[in-house]
């Protein structure tokens, strides 16, 4: 029997299915496997070319009449962030965050039951297990790692490991060019903390310490309310026919002006 691994990914496509964004439209996702000694280098190519990773998958849309969804990444170099944003980090000042191997947690796990059943109740991930969530986290050929987030306590500073409540996590992968946030949850009740759009400018500010140009959001779906949050990270860069070009606000991914009120 041969055992070798095939030198090219194999690709194959999902049935249709509902999609989770927009209301009567039909999705469909072209998928590889992320595995063996090429993993990350593919992960990278990947995901410059529109993919995302779940677990050891990379998939991006192939939808048949619907082209919503459209990659976004961040120009680190240039981001300066605004009056909003500069005082959600004051707001956040008293938070401190840690990276860790990509290893779940009963903690997390609570954080992340929590998230759901109050954001995403009906959601493909609405009856995830611990088990589910150990998966999520662990399941990955790549460079990726968990980001807590916790309230500042006593001590803070001295150990390796802070001791405050944890209020956020992310899962992130570090790519040549970039960091991308496979996923993010926080304490819904802190919503005057703007936990997700933190965890964003945190994201920034890591890839800027590290030297990496982008930080990949994944897609913001036209249309959808709940992923307008994405285009307000200025500059972007938006993935289109031609190549990754910059985004302007006002504007479709044609460069037309948009007539959408």
């Amino acid at each position: 029997m041969n055992t070798q691994t095939s030198p090219s990914p194999q690709f194959y496509l999902t049935a249709p299915a509902p999609c989770p964004y927009l209301p009567g439209e039909m999705e469909r996702k072209v998928f590889t496997h992320l595995v063996g000694p090429r993993a990350t280098e593919m992960n990278d190519l990947l995901t410059q070319g529109g993919f995302r990773r779940s677990q050891n998958i990379a998939y991006r849309p192939a939808c048949e009449a619907c082209r919503a969804c459209i990659s976004v990444r961040i120009i680190v170099d240039e981001f300066v962030p605004g009056r909003s944003f500069k005082r959600i980090q004051a707001i956040n000042s008293d938070v401190v965050s840690t990276v860790f191997p990509a290893q779940p947690s009963t903690e997390q796990f609570s954080l992340f039951r929590g998230y759901l059943d109050h954001r995403h109740q009906s959601g493909g991930m609405s009856d995830m297990s611990a088990l589910d969530y150990a998966i999520m986290v662990e399941d990955t050929h790549v460079q990726t790692r968990i980001i807590e987030y916790r309230l500042r306590s006593p001590g803070d500073g001295l150990s390796l490991q802070p001791k405050g409540e944890l209020i956020a996590v992310a899962l992130s992968d570090q790519m040549s060019d970039g960091l991308s946030m496979v996923y993010s949850f926080f304490n819904p009740a802190l919503s005057k903390r703007s936990l997700g759009t933190m965890m964003v400018l945190d994201h920034v500010n890591r890839a800027r310490s590290l030297g990496l140009p982008h930080v990949y959001l994944g897609y913001w779906v036209r249309g959808s309310h709940k992923m307008d949050y994405k285009t307000r990270f200025l500059p972007q860069e938006h993935l289109t026919n031609q190549g990754w070009e910059r985004y302007e606000p006002g504007a479709d991914v044609t460069g037309q002006a948009n007539d959408e009120s």
